[in-house]
């Protein structure tokens, strides 16, 4: 039995053909290989290393992000695939230099996720959502643990932020601090802080001190973070929803105009913005 049927029968993968699955992902696995091949390969694919396809790794997790946003079931399909494809290039780099291949990544993943979750595939429990976090975290910390450490939260928070963008990376922080009693009392002393950080920005900026003002910056960042956490609103989410709509805003103008974009006076494009706005509804 293959490690992709197998993975098939431990989660339980309804109306999927374990055969068929086996030949397909076998299929992609050779495509690949032969795009690595040192004599018939692709020259792009046989120069790329692990450290250079950082940026399509990320790309493609973003468009994925994207598609899931449009609720595009095709453009989804398409983005996972060539997510996927970035998965098997780095595990088929990895198989040239004898450190790993797919069947080792699928078998960790398959046991870490029997491991951290005993309520479903040992003792059989309903338990809530925050039993499921925590029964996660422990088994996590089990697994790497951090002995003598004096500063375990911290250390553990180093690693988990290293490969995050800064603004997950402060939302993690944040909601491990919350968790362990390191949390402000009630929501309008984050507003206050948001406030002295703002004017402690203005201040930095005046001074035309630009390391004190990237500081003060992501202090006002930090804040702003904490409050949609307190809220439960998505600082990622709501980021993209004002990207999409200022976009929609410049596509209104670009087809309004006499002429081109910089060729409008500020006045101009400032009355085209307010009839964006009333327009599009946003």
């Amino acid at each position: 039995m293959s490690f992709f049927r197998a993975l098939s029968g431990q989660l339980k993968m309804p109306n999927t053909n374990p055969i068929n699955l086996d030949k397909k992902i076998n299929k992609l696995l050779e495509v690949v290989s032969d795009l690595r091949d040192p004599m018939k390969g692709c020259p792009w694919d046989l120069k790329q290393t692990h450290l250079s396809l950082i940026p399509y790794v990320l790309e493609e997790a973003y468009e994925v992000a994207h598609a899931i946003r449009e609720e595009n079931p095709n453009e989804l399909k398409e983005e996972l695939g060539d997510l996927l494809l970035q998965i098997i290039l780095h595990a088929q780099i990895a198989k040239e230099k004898n450190l790993f291949d797919m069947g080792d990544i699928i078998d960790i993943i398959t046991e870490k996720l029997i491991r951290r979750h005993p309520h479903v595939f040992q003792k059989k429990a309903e338990i809530s959502i925050k039993e499921v976090e925590y029964t996660w975290e422990k088994t996590k910390n089990k697994e790497r643990p951090l002995n003598n450490s004096k500063t375990p939260i911290s250390d553990r928070l180093k690693l988990k932020i290293r490969p995050q963008p800064s603004t997950k990376a402060a939302l993690i922080i944040s909601n491990k601090a919350s968790k362990n009693g390191f949390e402000w009392e009630k929501i309008d002393q984050i507003w206050d802080k948001l406030y002295e950080e703002l004017e402690e920005l203005k201040d930095a900026l005046k001074k035309e001190d630009a390391s004190k003002a990237e500081g003060e910056i992501g202090d006002v960042l930090f804040t702003l973070i904490n409050i949609a956490r307190w809220n439960k609103i998505s600082i990622e989410e709501g980021l993209a929803k004002t990207n999409k709509r200022f976009l929609e805003r410049l596509t209104y103008i670009e087809k309004n105009i006499d002429g081109e974009l910089h060729s409008q006076s500020k006045k101009e494009l400032e009355q085209y913005w307010k009839l964006a706005k009333i327009n599009l509804n946003h």
